[in-house]
């Protein structure tokens, strides 16, 4: 099996390079619930703290592609006076 290790540095230039900010792709809520779900399954099956905590980190960023505008909204405007 070829299987390609990448260091945190070439995690973070690829996270970078598909910032929310910069995205123009609609991405539906129940297939972020559906990821989100299926990494908090494997979370559950990993013993190396390490590797969980990477996996929860996507699962936040994921999490906040579609709900993070939501939560936004939500939050109450308050003027200066």
């Amino acid at each position: 099996m070829d299987e390609t290790i990448f260091s945190n540095e070439e995690i973070e230039e690829q996270l970078e390079l598909v910032s929310p900010e910069d995205e123009y792709e609609e991405i539906d809520s129940d297939e972020v619930d559906r990821v989100v779900s299926a990494l908090e399954d494997i979370v559950g099956t990993i013993d190396s703290e390490n590797i969980q905590l990477i996996l929860e980190e996507a699962s936040n960023q994921i999490y906040l592609l579609v709900y993070a505008e939501d939560e936004e909204e939500d939050t109450p405007y308050e003027e200066a006076a």
